[in-house]
Order: structure tokens, then sequence, then C-alpha cells
């Protein structure tokens, strides 16, 4: 029982429409919707995103740190990937109509569609799921710090991320100049690979775990 709540009072709320709590708009086919406690005040632990892409969009790679994440599809095509910090592989995971896949707390992730006319629920085990997004970590970082870390040219790390928008949320851009029609594809069939790879050399993954190679 939310403890916060006067389930007397007249403000009480049971019902609410989530088309009417805009989110992200990148355009027609790709948004979110909200749904949280500050939607509507008698939600206790969970909320929700209601989000829709068409094809090779994606919701960019983010984690949340108080949150669990399970995303339900409801129409299209999407594949959810994690990077699995014990195991440092990255999971890929298709799922259609009435399928789920469920991301743990503090999982590095992203969702791409795959088909047009894509709509998954994100469903969070928090009244307000905080989040931390790839881009706001590339572009907040000083570049300074990024090149000495990592043994980059600074300049060129600055010139790599110059387009980076922070809080990108769906990406690619609309204006992207390095747009590929067959990005879909390719990266399906990189997926594929690698989960065949994995199944074929078990023994030299787990080599791989052990020395610390991804």
């Amino acid at each position: 029982m939310a403890l916060y709540m006067d389930y007397t009072s007249p403000s009480t709320q049971y019902t609410f429409d989530v088309n009417n709590s805009p989110l992200f708009k990148k355009d027609d086919n790709n948004f979110i919707n909200i749904l949280g406690v500050n939607q509507l005040n008698t939600l206790e632990n969970v909320s929700l995103l209601d989000i829709f892409l068409s094809a090779n969009n994606v919701a960019e790679p983010q984690y949340h740190p108080n949150a669990a994440e399970l995303n339900y599809c409801i129409s299209g095509e999407l594949t959810v990937s994690m990077l699995n910090p014990f195991t440092k592989q990255i999971l890929n995971y298709a799922i259609t109509p009435g399928q789920v896949a469920n991301i743990p707390q503090g999982w590095w992730h992203y969702q791409m569609a795959t088909a047009d006319n894509t709509h998954f629920l994100a469903i969070f085990d928090a009244p307000t799921p905080e989040v931390v997004f790839g881009s706001d970590i590339l572009k907040f970082t000083p570049t300074n710090i990024m090149a000495h870390t990592y043994c980059l040219d600074e300049n060129k790390w600055k010139e790599a991320i110059e387009s980076v928008k922070p809080s990108t949320v769906i990406g690619p851009y609309t204006n992207c100049n390095s747009k590929n029609e067959n990005f879909t594809q390719q990266y399906l069939i990189q997926q594929y690979q690698q989960q065949q790879y994995n199944q074929q050399y078990p023994y030299v993954r787990q080599y791989q775990q052990y020395w610390g190679f991804r």
C-alpha cells in the first residue's frame, strides 16, 4: 500500500490516459509516452514507458541505477540488447508480440526496432526510474579525461562526438548523414554470428572471460 497516499482525498487517481503524457518525440513514428507516480498518484513501486519505433530506430544505450526493466512487445519486432557485467557479453533477444525480455537493474542496454510500427512497453520496478544516457556520458565527460584515460587523440575524439546531442533518447538523428538503409539486416546477421560463435566455442569464450577479453 502506498503510505504517502490519502485514499480519502478527492485528488486520488485510479485511471490515466498515457496517450496524453508525452516524454519524447522524434517524429510521428518514433516517440515515447510516460506513466509514473507524477501522472497517476496511486502508483506504488511501478512505472512504464510506452514506446513506438519504426525500423532501424534505437532507444539509445542507457542504464537505470534504481530499477530493473521488463520489455513487453505489443506489435512489430525489436531486439533487446544488454551488457552482462559479469561475463562482459552483449546479450541480444529478438522479441515479437506477446514476448518479453528482462533487463536487470543497472545493466547497460538498448533496444532496436527491426520492423516498422514497433510498439512496446518498458516496465520498471520503481515509481520514477533514474536513467543515465550514453549520449550524456559521451557529451559531458571532459574530452581531456577521455583522451588521457583511453590514450586517444583529444582533437579526434572531439570531432567524433561533435554531433552527439545530450539525451538523444531515440536515434539516429533525423538529419543524420551516415544513415545505413541496410543497417537492420547487417545488425541481425552480426548478432546471429555472435550467437553462433558463443555456442560453437564455449570454452574459447570462457577463456576470454577468464583473461578479461570481451
